[in-house]
C-alpha cells in the first residue's frame, strides 16, 4: 500500500504546488491522476520518489517511510518504484534489450552494467517482458528506430524489470495517437493486474482515465477536489476540476467494442 499523509510542496517562489495531500492506494489498484496543467500532478508523482523534495508530510510504501530516508537508503528504496515517463527516457543509441536491462542498474552496479555483464536471470526476464508486450522480435533494434508506441512499451518493460511494488506513470500517452494511447493504457493496466501492482497514472485524457483506471483523483491548484470511481466523472465534477465547459458533449460513454483486444495490442502499432 502507498500512503500519503498531509503531503505539501512549496517552492522557493512561495508558490504552493501541493497542499495537504492525503491518499491511500491499496496494492493492485490503478489510480488515474487528472487535472489541468499546473494542478500539481507531476509534482505529486515526483514527491513520492523524491525526485522533488516535499516541503512537509510523509510518504509510506508498505512498511517503509520514504520521506525520512537518507540518500543512500533512498537509492535502495527507489528499486521498489518503477517510473514510466512521457518522453520515454530511453538511451537512443542502445538496443531495446539494453534499454530494458538498464532497469536493473540498481541491482547489478555501474561497472557490470557498463560492460553488459548482466546475470542470465535478468536477460531471461527481459526476454519474457519483451515477449509479453510484443517486442521480442525487436530486442536488437536501436531505440531510435522505434515508433512512439514501441518506445513506450520498452519503457514499461524497463520499469517492470525492477520488480517494483509501485508504478509511477507520468503522461504515458501524451506523445501518442489515440489508438496507440488506448493500447498503452490497457497494457499498463493488464500488467498491473497480472503482477498485483499499484499504479498512479498522471494523465490529461479524462476519457482514457474513465476507460481504464479503477479510481480517479482530480487535482485543482494542488488540492484534491475529487476522489472516487470513474463513473463519478459528471459534468459538475469536471467543471470543478477544469472549469466551465460543455462537458455533456465532450465526455461520452465508452462501449466495450471501443477497447482493443489483446491480439490487436500485440500486432498493431502506430
Amino acid at each position: 500500500m502507498l500512503r500519503l499523509d498531509s503531503l505539501s510542496k512549496q517552492y522557493k517562489t512561495g508558490d504552493l504546488a501541493l497542499t495537504n495531500i492525503s491518499l491511500e492506494i491499496p496494492n493492485g489498484q490503478v489510480m488515474a491522476l487528472i487535472g489541468p496543467s499546473g494542478a500539481g500532478k507531476s509534482t505529486l508523482i515526483r514527491c513520492i520518489n523524491r525526485l522533488v523534495e516535499p516541503t512537509s508530510g510523509a510518504v509510506y510504501l508498505n512498511d517503509l517511510e520514504l520521506s525520512s530516508l537518507n540518500q543512500s537508503n533512498l537509492r535502495k528504496a527507489r528499486r521498489r518504484m518503477g517510473m514510466i515517463f512521457q518522453e520515454y527516457a530511453l538511451v537512443e543509441r542502445l538496443t531495446v534489450m539494453e534499454n530494458v536491462l538498464s532497469g536493473r542498474l540498481w541491482y547489478v552496479g555501474f561497472w557490470r552494467s557498463y560492460f553488459r555483464k548482466f546475470p542470465q536471470s535478468d536477460i531471461d526476464e527481459a526476454f519474457r517482458l519483451l515477449e509479453r508486450v510484443g517486442l521480442d522480435h525487436m530486442c536488437d533494434k536501436r531505440a531510435d528506430e522505434l515508433s512512439g508506441g514501441q518506445r513506450q512499451r520498452v519503457g514499461i518493460c524497463r520499469a517492470l524489470i525492477q520488480d517494483p511494488e509501485l508504478l509511477l506513470v507520468d503522461e504515458p500517452t501524451a506523445s501518442l495517437d489515440p489508438k496507440t494511447s488506448r493500447q498503452i493504457m490497457r497494457l499498463i493496466c493488464e500488467l498491473c493486474a497480472e503482477r498485483k501492482l499499484s499504479a498512479i497514472i498522471n494523465i490529461h485524457d479524462v476519457m482514457l482515465a474513465q476507460m481504464f483506471a479503477q479510481r480517479i483523483v482530480g487535482l485543482q491548484l494542488g488540492e484534491i477536489v475529487y476522489d472516487g470511481p470513474p463513473n463519478g466523472m459528471t459534468p459538475a465534477v469536471l467543471t470543478q476540476i477544469y472549469g466551465e465547459e460543455d462537458w455533456e458533449k465532450t465526455i461520452e460513454n465508452v462501449d466495450d467494442d471501443d477497447v482493443l483486444d489483446d491480439e490487436e495490442i500485440l500486432t498493431n502499432d502506430a
